[in-house]
This record gives structure tokens, C-alpha cells and sequence, in this order.
């Protein structure tokens, strides 16, 4: 089977063109499991299989390292539109991408050789009420709540961009690299407030337009950079009151630019997508 090894500021995937490699359903969280796993397999977050769309040019169908489906990735959606482009499955600058039967539209830049550099996402509409991010909460939106996490209280805001986020800001903190997220993310994935389990973003603000970000994702653990984390940490940031409309939002592997339009209730995400190596595996 060939593959593509690709990332977004180090949010890394493996990359099959489901056009040429026909895998059955059932087989796919096992090998997904051997494939992501970094001592015995390629490494990576997960894997993405890139279909054909069924009402839109092309799917992106997301697996996380354990197995799981995933409805939505930012940087791994960004990948894709890099591959179908550099890999001439298309000729259009302006793509359309189905994950988990959203439809997502991205805007594509070239560099100086021809293939894409930096790709912008209009992630669509951000969820705010509580029953269908999900969590659990006696309020309709979930801003600024209290939640006791491994005996410890939190503050969070919860924002869905496809899949669940709990955005827990964090600015006591004087170095965020020292935070103990391998202790604590554990903990909020599986609380009994997220039915669903829960992408967690730790975040300090450093100024109006500037947030430094960590993330805890569900099914995988902590990552280098979550594309839908940031999106929903540049909602919630303006939500609280803590930045502009528009904000950089500074990760382990990178920074990726979000802006939530208000009057058009649209998150837009913009950053790259870089191609690592291509290989061939055994199934």
C-alpha cells in the first residue's frame, strides 16, 4: 500500500488515496492502530484517507491513532488539499472537502515551485450550545464554567468547530511548556461532562492578538497543533473578552491565524501543510 506522510505545524498524518487503495471498512482501526503507532509502525496522529466526496470534490475520512473516527481536523484538512493539488487530482485553487458530512471550502496559495504553501479554511460556523457540542451543563452555552477536574477547579468554554473543545485558559502560568498536560489532559478527555470525550485546549493570552496554545486531543493525546483547537481558542478568547477578532495562535509545531467574522458567524483558519516523505507499506 503507498502512503504519504504529511503535517500541519506538526499535527502529522498518514495520507492513503482511497481513489487508488480500496480497503474494507472493518479492517481500517487496526491498521490504522499499527500504522500510527511510532515504535513499530510510521508514526503519526492518525490516518486520513482521501475518497472521492459524495457531495463534494473529495473526502477526507480521519481516523486518531487508536482507531477511532474523528469528524473534523483543521491541519489534517489543510494536508489534504496540499496532496489533491501537488499530486494533480486537481487543478483548482478553490477546493471543496466533506469530512463527517461537512463540507468545508479552502483557498490554496502556491509557492515559488508550483505546490501549495499555505492554505485558508472556512471552518464554518463555530457551536456553542452546550447539548450539541456536547457537555453536559445547566447552561445553553458553556463560558467562563467552573469544572473540578482530577480535584482541582477549572474554568472552561466550550466550543464546537465539528468535534468537541474545552478551552481552559490558563494565565497563572508563567511558562507553559513546564505545564503538566500529560497529568491533567487524561483527565478531561474522560470526564463525565463530555459524553464524547473532549479535545482540551490549555491557553495563556499574550496580548489582543496573540495566544500561546497547548492541546490535549481525544484518541490520541497531546499533539504539536490542533487546527479545530485553534479556531475554537480564537472563539473562545473573543467570547471571553480576552482578544480581537483575529488571532494568532502560537503551538508547539507552529502558529496558524483564525478569525471568527461575527456578521457572517464564520471561523476562517489559514496555515501550511508540508509533504514529508512517501513510502510503501505491507497491510
Amino acid at each position: 500500500m503507498k502512503f504519504t506522510k504529511m503535517h500541519g505545524c506538526g499535527n502529522d498524518y498518514i495520507y492513503i488515496n482511497g481513489f487508488v487503495e480500496h480497503i474494507d471498512a472493518k479492517e481500517k482501526p487496526e491498521l490504522v492502530k499499527r500504522l500510527s503507532d511510532r515504535h513499530f509502525g510510521i508514526g503519526s496522529d492518525g490516518v486520513i484517507f482521501i475518497n472521492p466526496g459524495k457531495v463534494a470534490e473529495f473526502e477526507m475520512e480521519m481516523y486518531n491513532a487508536d482507531g477511532s473516527r474523528s469528524q473534523m481536523c483543521g491541519n489534517g484538512i489543510r494536508c489534504v488539499a496540499k496532496y489533491v493539488y501537488d499530486n494533480q487530482m486537481t487543478d483548482k485553487t478553490s477546493i471543496t472537502i466533506e469530512s463527517y458530512g461537512s463540507v468545508k471550502n479552502l483557498d490554496v496559495t502556491l509557492g515559488e515551485d508550483g505546490k501549495v504553501d499555505l492554505i485558508r479554511v472556512n471552518m464554518g460556523a463555530p457551536i456553542l450550545k452546550a447539548e450539541h457540542i456536547p457537555v453536559v451543563s445547566e447552561n445553553e452555552q458553556v463560558i467562563d464554567e467552573e469544572i473540578e477536574v482530577n480535584g482541582k477547579i477549572y474554568k472552561m468554554t466550550c466550543v464546537s468547530m465539528g468535534n468537541p473543545h474545552a478551552v481552559v485558559f490558563l494565565n497563572d502560568v508563567e511558562d507553559m511548556k513546564t505545564f503538566d498536560i500529560e497529568q491533567i489532559g487524561p483527565h478531561f478527555e474522560c470526564h463525565k461532562k463530555f459524553p464524547e470525550r473532549v479535545n482540551t485546549e490549555f491557553v495563556k493570552v499574550l496580548d489582543q492578538n496573540t495566544v500561546e496554545m497547548r492541546v490535549w486531543e481525544r484518541g490520541t493525546g497531546e499533539t504539536l497543533a490542533c487546527g479545530t483547537g485553534s479556531c475554537a481558542v480564537a472563539v473562545a478568547c473573543m467570547l471571553n473578552g480576552f482578544t480581537q477578532n483575529k488571532v494568532h495562535v502560537k503551538l508547539l509545531g507552529g502558529t496558524l491565524v483564525c478569525e471568527w467574522d461575527t456578521k457572517e458567524n464564520t471561523v476562517y483558519m489559514t496555515g501550511p501543510a508540508v509533504t514529508v516523505f512517501t513510502g510503501t507499506i505491507e497491510r
